[in-house]
C-alpha cells in the first residue's frame, strides 16, 4: 500500500487514465519513488477510533465551556473568586446562578446540560482507555514509553495507537518528519534558511508530544507518579529516561532564553518524539 499524497507527479500533465496510472506506477515502482503506508488492523484502527473520538469529545467540552462563559458575560455575572477560569468552585458558583427572566433560566440550563453530558462522556471514555491500555498488547508498550516524563497513559495509548509500527522508521529523524515536527528549509548553495515546522505529519501525534514537552521546562527529577512508574523497569530503561530529562530540560532552557517558551516546546517536542522512537524500537544509545 502506498501513500496516495506523496506519489510524484509531473507538472503540465493533464491527461489521466487508468492506462497512463498504471504505466506511471510501474516506472516509480522501479524507481523506488513510491512510499509505502502501514494500514492498521481491525483492532487497531477501533481503539485509535475511541481515542480520536475521545479528543473531539474534549473540543466540544471545551466548546460549552466558552458558551457558558460568554453567556454568563452577557448577564453581568462574574465569578467572584480571585480568577475566572474553570474549576470546580467556579462550576458549583455556576449552578447556583439563577436568572430574573425564566426563559434565560432555560437558556442556562441547557448550556449546563450539554457541558455535563460531555464531562460526562469524557470521563467514562477516559476510563475505558485506561482499561484497554491495561490490557495486551497495550499494555507493555503503554508502561516503556510511560517512563518518559510527561507521557501519561492517555499521551502513550494515542501516541502507540497512531504510529502502529515504530520499527517502519529507519531513524529518529525520519519519526520526526513522521510527526510533523521537523523545521521547513529553504536553502541554496552557502544559503541557509528554515522556518516554521511542516506540520504535514500527523497531528495527533504532534499535539500529544508537544503537550508533553511542557514537562521538561522543570529541572530534572524523579518522583511521584514517574517513580512508580519507573519501578520494575530495566536498568536501560531507566537510565534512557533520565538521559532524555537532562538533555530536553537542557534544550528548552536554551532555546527559550533566546526565541521563547513556545518555541523552545516545540524544539523539544521535536527531540522528545526522537526518544520516544528510540525507546519503542529498542535504540537506547546516546542520543546524537
Amino acid at each position: 500500500m502506498i501513500a496516495p499524497s506523496l506519489i510524484p507527479r509531473r507538472s503540465g500533465a493533464h491527461v489521466k487514465t487508468d492506462r497512463i496510472d498504471a504505466r506511471n506506477l510501474a516506472r516509480l515502482h522501479r524507481a523506488d519513488e513510491l512510499t509505502s503506508v502501514r494500514v492498521p488492523g481491525a483492532a487497531e484502527e477501533a481503539v485509535r477510533d475511541l481515542i480520536r473520538v475521545r479528543e473531539e469529545v474534549k473540543c466540544d467540552r471545551r466548546v460549552a465551556r466558552q458558551r457558558i462563559r460568554s453567556f454568563l458575560l452577557r448577564y453581568g455575572k462574574r465569578y467572584p473568586g480571585p480568577r475566572d477560569a474553570w474549576s470546580h468552585r467556579f462550576e458549583v458558583w455556576a449552578r447556583s446562578l439563577s436568572f430574573d427572566e425564566p426563559h434565560a433560566q432555560e437558556a442556562f440550563a441547557n448550556l449546563m446540560s450539554a457541558y455535563f453530558v460531555r464531562d460526562t462522556q469524557l470521563a467514562e471514555m477516559g476510563r475505558r482507555i485506561e482499561e484497554i491500555a491495561g490490557s495486551e498488547p497495550f499494555a507493555s508498550d503503554v508502561a516503556r514509553l510511560s517512563t518518559l516524563r510527561g507521557i501519561s497513559t492517555l499521551s502513550a495509548m494515542t501516541i502507540i495507537s497512531e504510529t502502529c509500527d515504530f520499527s517502519r522508521f529507519g531513524n529518529a529523524g525520519s519519526y520526526m518528519g513522521f510527526t510533523g515536527l521537523t523545521p521547513s528549509e529553504h536553502s541554496s548553495g552557502a544559503s541557509r534558511h528554515q522556518g516554521s515546522i511542516t506540520k504535514t505529519g500527523n497531528r495527533h501525534i504532534r499535539r500529544v508530544l508537544v503537550e508533553s514537552a511542557w514537562a521538561y521546562r522543570h529541572v530534572p527529577a524523579v518522583r511521584g507518579k514517574l517513580r512508580e512508574r519507573l519501578e520494575g523497569m530495566p536498568p536501560e530503561v531507566a537510565a534512557y529516561s533520565w538521559a532524555a530529562q537532562v538533555r530536553l530540560n537542557r534544550t528548552f532552557r536554551t532555546i527559550s532564553a533566546r526565541k521563547g517558551a513556545h518555541t523552545a516546546v516545540v524544539a523539544t517536542a521535536r527531540e522528545l518524539s526522537g526518544f520516544v522512537w528510540g525507546l519503542m524500537t529498542g535504540n537506547l544509545g546516546p542520543a546524537r
